[in-house]
């Protein structure tokens, strides 16, 4: 493992050496994991997350009322009959 030194605000390290203190590890294993958790890796070893992976909760949340899974298909005809169009009564 490398060292590396670098100059940080007395208030970072305040913090830095309280959490240390409370759960009982060394100030450079705070560092490390603050670190980890900011992504910080080797170039190149991080890609962005995919759609998949932010939106991964939320694919399947929205029940089935009895609507088509792909709406495109008869697009017209669905907002039709769900009343939607240009004379669609707006009160």
């Amino acid at each position: 493992m490398k060292t590396a030194t670098f100059r940080l605000p007395d208030q970072l390290v305040a913090e830095i050496d309280a959490e240390a203190r409370a759960r009982h590890v060394t100030r450079s294993d705070v560092v490390r994991e603050r670190l980890a958790v900011y992504g910080v890796q080797a170039p190149g070893a991080r890609k962005a997350p995919t759609f998949r992976e932010l939106a991964g909760d939320l694919i399947g949340s929205v029940p089935d009322d009895g609507r088509p899974a792909d709406l495109a298909a008869r697009k017209k005809h669905y907002l039709k009959a769900w009343g939607y169009g240009p004379k669609r009564h707006r009160g």
